[in-house]
């Protein structure tokens, strides 16, 4: 019998006595590595984290998801630590004090780790061995985020030591059941097992943070609070009895009034009422009345897209200031803004700077109160590294998804599965939308619905059968409708801005809205009008800084400066989706109707906003004829990529024969009408089958990403929107001194890394990982400055995450003093394309030619 390659006569290696077993190292002040705690120890600390986690839950959760032994499982996740590949790793890398130990594995090759999935695919094998329980094996297997590969292993394998270690994994798995004094689960699901890995996952984070990282502190039982305390795990406290106006000040409408009353245990509700209607507060009203009646856990309010604007946080923040005890440790912590409550909150682990999960956008979804992107909620459902994190993080809470006729079908495949999923986690799911067909709305609430009224609430409790209600609709408005050629409209847009109107410009590509601005801000000086531009592209810090000026000019805090300057507002989809701003005039590009329809709810939104006598309820929409992109497609120009050229055909076949819109009156016949289903010819039916043949591509890879099979994908490689192409995080800086350990920043300041972020405290290592996240952007990959080697950026590897493979995931551009964004080595940043960044008009690219 052949024997496995990377450990010689493993019968020889007698297995280490537990007292000598490592879980982790340590680093010191001076950069030394020293042992840290024990196996034995740590697997004890994050199963009473685990424990100390499942107290504070509500009953209902702890009795449908959480059976008892449940800390057991987490306890146990790293037995698979007790093998001699690990434990020649760990030795191997403290710096002294450990030779005999070297001497005993002098023959382990602790590399090969690799081919299994190491520690963890240890701990699985071991477990399946002694038959702990249905799913728990897999459980503790793939609590680094994946499943490890074990087609050729068994717990006994000689690559994992044999029989001794097995036995030394044995002894340490009894000690740890007699210490806990509790036996394995009974799991009885699929899903019930994803909560369990996402509770043993993060418990293991919390686990392993820096209260418990001194091997001799043994008071480390009495910490297990604190850290979760500073985790964010604490239940939040609740100002009760509080009536709609006392939260928002002001007196519910009708349809608000009805989605709340509706929402009184778990279940699904639909709330489809017009751009403007109070839409966001009805939601947030109704997730308090679930956390004040102890139904619901907290809330995670998911936008539609990264493009979406922050400005959210600024809507949700006022509502948790009035909901919130003054007692509450959440109303400091969680009420900052973007990334800041990262500063105040350690996770342990995964979430410490420089790891995957040291993000707003990701940790968001484990506290009490959040918002971030539909990404996150979906991945929950999917197979993607840390999916059962997520998974976990949502168990029992208010899950708003806004603005939900925005998904394509691929989304709508995940979301389906999103939606089902939450339902049986206890959470509230509220879906908010104005242009939803009714066969995607019967989808959500896995019930026919008959009705055609608009606005229309619907709610499918999780006892009990689907009721609806039409709630007052209110005097429709009219909005007159053209369309137009970009020449005539760039003057009509200064034209009206020079008359005192604040019009909005939405383009469908960054590219488009920099073209867009560039034109308008040229011509705008001379007229005494002011141009700003709203896109994913630039640097965090740029990005907040215009979002903040704008979006106070067009919303309600600058109605006393509306009359003081024209002003013209260009962006991308930023500017469609959950934002509370006011324009007289409407510029839009061509788009699926339901963006056009959601794009003029921005036109006149306040009753009470100033506008200069010339201002109409007015939208010009940028198209081409259809005539003409049916003799060429390539008319849509760049719109044509985003969005699919039949859906865009069938909207211009609606618009071109309409002068005036009769809001929303017409919203739900406009909205069917676009999308159902008909017979084509010719060039039409060529756009059907190219859509069909990509919907069905499309939904065929979103099941293959659902969670129930399928690989498990790197979360950079998740797609979950129909246009998603894989992106990189960008570090822009004007100059680097590795050498010196320092950098300049783009508004030349300097920063100073430390060698050893362990010189610093574990705050300010906060604060400085997150001033260089400010200085980042997410980009296409093909649009990136060239990878460089992980290893020539290791300086910067506990500030910022560089990733696991070989070549770093993050990309750092060099912008010299013309904007031109150059390589670490000053050379081009792209083959293919000049990259540009102004703080003006942000990430720029032009094809070399």
């Amino acid at each position: 019998m052949l024997r496995p390659k990377g450990i010689k006569q493993a019968e020889m290696v007698p297995a280490l006595a537990l007292e000598k077993c490592l879980a982790k190292s340590r680093q010191s002040f001076d950069g030394s590595v020293r042992s840290g705690r024990l196996i034995v120890d740590h697997c004890l600390i994050v199963g009473e984290v685990a424990r100390g986690m499942i107290c504070r839950m509500p009953g209902w959760m702890r009795s449908e998801l959480f059976p008892d032994g449940s800390e057991l499982v987490a306890a146990s996740h790293d037995i698979g630590k007790v093998s001699p590949t690990f434990q020649k790793k760990i030795y191997s890398a403290i710096t002294s004090e450990t030779q005999n130990i070297i001497s005993h594995l002098k023959d382990v090759d602790s590399d090969i780790e690799k081919q299994w999935g190491g520690h963890a695919g240890v701990s699985q094998a071991t477990e399946a061995g002694l038959q702990v329980g249905r799913y728990i094996p897999e459980i503790v297997g793939q609590h680094h985020g994946s499943s490890p590969n074990l087609s050729f292993y068994n717990g006994k394998s000689e690559v994992f030591g044999g029989d001794a270690w097995f036995n030394r994994r044995v002894e340490l798995l009894e000690t740890i059941k007699n210490t806990l004094g509790v036996d394995f689960p009974e799991v009885k699901t699929p899903l019930q097992a994803r909560v369990l890995a996402g509770l043993t996952t993060v418990s293991d984070w919390v686990g392993s943070g820096s209260l418990f990282e001194d091997p001799d502190d043994h008071t480390w039982k009495s910490k297990i609070d604190e850290a979760l305390d500073l985790a964010g795990f604490s239940p939040p406290k609740l100002i009760t009895g509080l009536s709609f106006h006392d939260v928002f000040r002001f007196d519910p409408n009708e349809g608000q009034r009805c989605l709340y009353e509706f929402v009184n245990q778990p279940g699904v509700y639909i709330l489809e009422a017009p751009m403007g209607s109070g839409k966001t507060e009805a939601a947030l009203y109704a997730a308090y009345k679930m956390m004040a009646m102890g139904q619901a856990t907290g809330l995670y309010f998911a936008l539609p897209t990264q493009l979406t604007s922050d400005k959210i946080h600024d809507r949700v923040n006022l509502f948790l200031q009035a909901i919130l005890d003054d007692r509450s440790s959440h109303k400091k912590a969680l009420l900052l803004h973007g990334n800041a409550w990262l500063k105040e909150t350690e996770i342990g682990e995964e979430g410490n700077p420089g790891r995957s999960w040291f993000s707003q956008g990701k940790r968001g979804i484990l506290a009490p109160f959040a918002v971030g992107t539909i990404d996150q909620a979906l991945m929950a459902v999917m197979n993607v590294k840390h999916g059962f994190v997520r998974t976990f993080g949502l168990a029992g809470k208010v899950v708003i998804l806004d603005e939900v006729h925005s998904y394509d079908s691929f989304t709508g495949t995940i979301l389906d599965a999103l939606v089902a999923t939450l339902r049986k986690l206890h959470c509230t799911v509220i879906i908010l939308s104005a242009t939803l067909t009714q066969e995607r709305r019967s989808v959500f609430l896995e019930s026919p619905s008959t009705e055609t009224a608009y606005p229309l609430i619907s709610a499918q409790p999780t006892q009990g059968s689907l009721r609806e209600v039409v709630p007052h609709a209110g005097a429709n408005t009219i909005v007159s409708l053209s369309l137009k050629k970009e020449e005539e409209t760039i003057e009509e847009a200064l034209n009206r801005a020079e008359c005192g109107q604040q019009v909005l410009w939405i383009e469908n590509t960054v590219g488009e809205s920099q073209s867009a601005f560039k034109r308008l801000s040229a011509r705008s000086k001379d007229r005494g009008v002011s141009c700003g531009l709203l896109h994913s592209r630039f640097t965090k810090s740029d990005r907040t800084r215009h979002e903040e000026h704008w979006v106070r000019l067009f919303g309600k805090a600058g109605n006393d400066e509306r009359s003081r300057q024209g002003r013209i507002l260009v962006g991308t989809q930023i500017l469609e989706q959950s934002l509370d701003i006011d324009a007289d005039f409407l510029v839009t590009r061509i788009a699926p109707i339901d963006m056009v329809l959601q794009r003029i709810g921005r036109l006149w939104r306040h009753e009470h906003s100033w506008r200069p006598a010339s201002a109409r309820r007015e939208s010009w929409i940028l198209a081409p004829t259809l005539e003409s992109v049916l003799d060429n497609p390539d008319e849509f120009g760049g719109t044509g990529k985003v969005y699919a050229p039949y859906v865009l055909c069938r909207t211009l076949m609606i618009l071109k024969d309409l002068s005036e819109l009769s809001l929303p009156g017409q919203i739900r016949p406009l909205i069917e009408k676009a999308y159902e289903k008909r017979e084509e010819t010719g060039q039409m039916k060529v756009f059907l089958d190219q859509v069909t043949k990509r919907t069905e591509s499309l939904r065929r890879l979103a099941l293959l990403g659902l969670a129930e099979g399928g690989k498990t994908l790197p979360e950079e490689k998740a797609e979950t929107r129909y246009s998603t192409r894989e992106e990189v995080e960008v570090l822009l800086i004007r100059s680097f001194e590795p050498t010196q350990r320092s950098l300049r920043l783009l508004d030349n300041t300097t920063l100073n890394i430390p060698s050893h972020s362990r010189s610093l405290n574990d705050k300010d290592l906060r604060s400085l990982s997150l001033r260089l996240m400010d200085n980042t952007l997410r980009v296409p990959i093909h649009l990136a400055p060239g990878g460089v080697r992980r290893q020539s950026l290791s300086w910067l590897a506990d500030y910022l995450y560089l990733g696991n493979s070989e070549e770093s995931q993050l990309r750092i551009g060099i912008v010299g003093e013309d904007g031109q964004v150059r390589s670490i080595n000053w050379g081009e940043a792209n083959e293919r394309f000049v990259i540009r960044y102004d703080s003006h008009i942000g990430y720029q690219t032009k094809k070399r030619r």
